[in-house]
C-alpha cells in the first residue's frame, strides 16, 4: 500500500484533496489575500489558481501519489451526475473553508475539468510512468 511521505499512514486521497491548495482556514491574511485577487470564474485567473496554488501543493509527492490523485479526479469526472459543487462547501466542524465557497463558483465541474486538463499536461511524464507499473505492488 502506498503511504504518505514522511508518515506511516496509508495514502487514501479524496477528491477534496485537490482543493487543499485554496483552503484559507486560519490563513486568510496570507493565502487568502494571495488568492482573492483572482476570480475563479475567469479562465485566465482560474488557470493561475490551479497552476500556482493547487498543483504546486503536490510537488513533494511522488509520481505514484500524483497518479492516484489524478485517478480520483478522472473517476469523478467520468460520472455525469457527480455533484462537484459540494466540494466547495465549508465545514465548521472540520475547520474547512476555501477561498471561494459554493455560492461563488459558477461552474464547479468546469473548475475540476480545468484541474484535470492542466494536471494532464504538467504531470504527463509522471502519469505515463505510473501507468506502466503494476499498481498492486504499491
Amino acid at each position: 500500500m502506498l503511504m504518505w511521505p514522511k508518515f506511516n499512514t496509508p495514502f487514501e486521497p479524496t477528491l477534496f484533496y485537490w482543493l487543499g491548495g485554496i483552503s484559507v482556514f486560519d490563513r486568510e491574511e496570507t493565502i487568502g489575500a494571495a488568492l482573492w485577487v483572482y476570480n475563479p470564474n475567469e479562465q485566465l485567473d482560474r488557470e493561475r489558481i490551479i497552476k500556482d496554488f493547487i498543483l504546486t501543493r503536490f510537488d513533494h509527492l511522488s509520481y505514484r501519489h500524483r497518479f492516484l490523485l489524478f485517478k480520483i479526479l478522472e473517476d469523478s469526472l467520468s460520472q455525469t451526475d457527480f455533484d462537484f459543487l459540494t466540494q466547495f462547501e465549508g465545514d465548521e466542524d472540520t475547520n474547512t473553508y476555501l477561498a471561494w465557497d459554493e455560492t461563488e463558483i459558477d461552474d464547479p465541474r468546469g473548475f475540476f475539468e480545468d484541474i484535470y486538463e492542466l494536471a494532464s499536461e504538467m504531470w504527463k511524464e509522471d502519469l505515463d510512468k505510473a501507468n506502466l507499473e503494476d499498481k498492486t505492488t504499491w
